[in-house]
C-alpha cells in the first residue's frame, strides 16, 4: 500500500499543481514530512488529511492566512471542518436543484410556444423565479422534491394539460358567477368538485401539501394574481361557499 507521494504525484493525484503545493510548503501551510535523499519532498499521509482540512477551508472562503491560523490553533476541529464543507455543498447542492427546476420550466414554457419574443422570455424568467421564490417559502424542502419527482412521473404533456384545466375552470366558475348563479346550484356544486379535484391532482392527495398552498394563496393572493394571472379574489370565495356546501 503507497504511503508517500512525490510533489508530481501528489499533484497529479489531487488536480493541484506543483507551483501551488510548493507555495502551500514556502508559507508553512503544509510541509512534506520527508525529503528524499536527493532532496525531493515527500508527502505522508498525514500530510494528506491536512491538505484535504486546507481544500475544505478554502471552500469555505478562508484565506490562506486564516487557514494557517486555524490548523497551528490546538482547538481546531477536522470534523466541524468536513460537516461544515458538507452543509455548505448541501447548499450548493440545492441551489442547483433550484436553478433546474427554473430551467426546465422555462424549457417546457418555450416549447409550448413556436416564437417567444426577447419581452415574453424576460417575463417567463421573472415569473419561474418569483414562482421559485414563493415554493421555497412556503414548501418544505421535502413537499418541493415530492412535488419534483410528481412533475417527473406526470410528465409535461400531463402538466400542461392541467394548466390548462385549470384557465378553463376559472373561466366557467367566472362564468357562472357573472350570471349570478347561486353557488348551491348543482351547475357551480360540480364546477367546485373539478376544482377540489385538480387541487388533489397536484399535491397528490398530502395534506402537508394542500395545506401549504392554501397558505400560499391566502398570502401571497395579490402577488399570484399579478404575477401569474390568477382570477379575481371574488371568484375563490364564490367557489369556496360552493366548496362548503360539498363539506357539510
Amino acid at each position: 500500500m503507497k504511503t508517500s507521494w512525490k510533489v508530481g504525484e501528489l499533484a497529479s493525484q489531487t488536480g493541484l499543481t506543483v507551483r501551488t503545493l510548493h507555495y502551500y510548503d514556502e508559507i508553512g501551510i503544509l510541509k512534506p514530512s520527508e525529503y528524499t535523499n536527493s532532496g525531493h519532498r515527500l508527502y505522508g499521509e498525514e500530510d494528506i488529511i491536512r491538505l484535504q482540512q486546507i481544500l475544505s477551508l478554502r471552500q469555505l472562503g478562508f484565506s490562506l492566512e486564516e487557514i494557517k491560523n486555524c490548523l497551528q490553533n490546538p482547538d481546531f476541529s477536522p470534523i466541524k471542518v468536513i460537516n461544515s464543507h458538507i452543509d455548505q455543498l448541501n447548499q450548493q447542492i440545492e441551489i442547483q436543484q433550484q436553478l433546474t427546476r427554473l430551467l426546465k420550466g422555462i424549457y417546457m414554457r418555450l416549447q409550448a410556444e413556436e416564437k417567444v419574443d426577447v419581452d415574453n422570455l424576460i417575463k417567463t424568467i421573472e415569473v419561474a423565479t418569483m414562482s421559485e421564490e414563493l415554493f421555497n417559502k412556503y414548501y418544505t424542502k421535502e413537499q418541493r422534491q415530492y412535488l419534483d419527482e410528481r412533475a417527473e412521473q406526470l410528465g409535461k404533456e400531463k402538466i400542461q394539460q392541467g394548466q390548462k384545466d385549470w384557465q378553463d375552470l376559472f373561466a366557467a366558475v367566472e362564468a357562472e358567477m357573472k350570471k349570478g348563479t347561486e353557488p348551491t346550484d348543482e351547475k357551480v356544486i360540480a364546477l367546485a368538485k373539478r376544482w377540489q379535484e385538480l387541487v388533489e391532482s397536484f399535491t397528490g392527495g398530502d395534506s402537508g401539501i394542500r395545506n401549504s398552498l392554501n397558505n400560499m394563496v391566502q398570502t401571497e393572493y395579490s402577488t399570484m394574481q399579478q404575477q401569474f394571472g390568477f382570477p379575481d379574489s371574488r371568484l375563490f370565495e364564490y367557489i369556496g361557499k360552493a366548496q362548503a356546501v360539498i363539506n357539510q
